[in-house]
């Protein structure tokens, strides 16, 4: 999982409230048995005018021009605008994975579903919770100013904006550690490596049946 310490990137403003993984990354693509490749699906239904379909090349669909992330003033954008309750509805893991991997670092709203908060963490993505008002004066000055950006400090937790202006935001103590260190959970597993091969050793030599197998011994 990359790590996530300072970054500085172009804002993109989804001026919508309620947005569910559905919408985010549709079931069609769901279908996948990997991990990857679901960044160019990502807000499918929106962001283009024909139906989306697995393995299709985007260079041939038809983009929907008045969707923000169509718009040349937002392209390359990391940092994504949101408002209240942002990922309710269905607990699918490929809306973080689709979020990240179209490229977004980072997303700032009101507030967060639950499950959605809790996978963004596990795959690298920093949900930021600010106040209504503070969202609210964000998107006014993404509107106002093209290419405006902002820097994320996740450190110190803080959204620096162009003037030096800053607004705090709370992270869970593990939480943040795991992305500094860039550690799903396979990687806190993995931290453990010697502790756990130490015990599989002590267990064999202390019951060493359980090196058998079925295929060793079939019924």
């Amino acid at each position: 999982m990359q790590k996530f310490h300072i970054h500085k990137g172009l804002v993109a403003p989804m001026d919508r409230e309620n947005v569910d993984p559905h919408a985010i990354i549709p079931k069609q693509f769901l279908k996948s048995i990997k991990k990857t490749g679901f960044g160019p699906n990502l807000f499918d239904e929106w962001r283009y005018l024909d139906k989306g379909e697995p393995g299709q090349d985007p260079s041939i669909r038809k983009p929907n021009p008045d969707f923000v992330l169509n718009q040349p003033r937002y392209a390359g954008a990391s940092i994504l605008l949101a408002r209240k309750n942002f990922g309710c509805g269905s607990s699918r893991e490929h809306a973080p994975w689709a979020l990240d991997q179209y490229g977004f670092r980072a997303i700032i709203a009101p507030s967060f579903a639950d499950i959605f908060f809790n996978n963004c963490f596990k795959n690298g993505l920093l949900p930021i919770v600010l106040s209504e008002a503070q969202v609210g004066q964000l998107f006014d000055a993404c509107h106002a100013f093209p290419g405006y950006q902002l820097t994320v400090d996740l450190e110190r937790q803080m959204v620096v904006q162009p003037q030096g202006e800053e607004m705090a935001f709370e992270v869970q103590a593990f939480r943040k550690y795991c992305l500094l260190n860039g550690l799903d959970d396979i990687g806190l597993t993995l931290k453990h490596a010697d502790k756990i091969r130490a015990f599989e050793t002590a267990r064999l030599t202390a019951k060493p049946w359980l090196a058998h197998t079925l295929k060793d011994n079939p019924p």
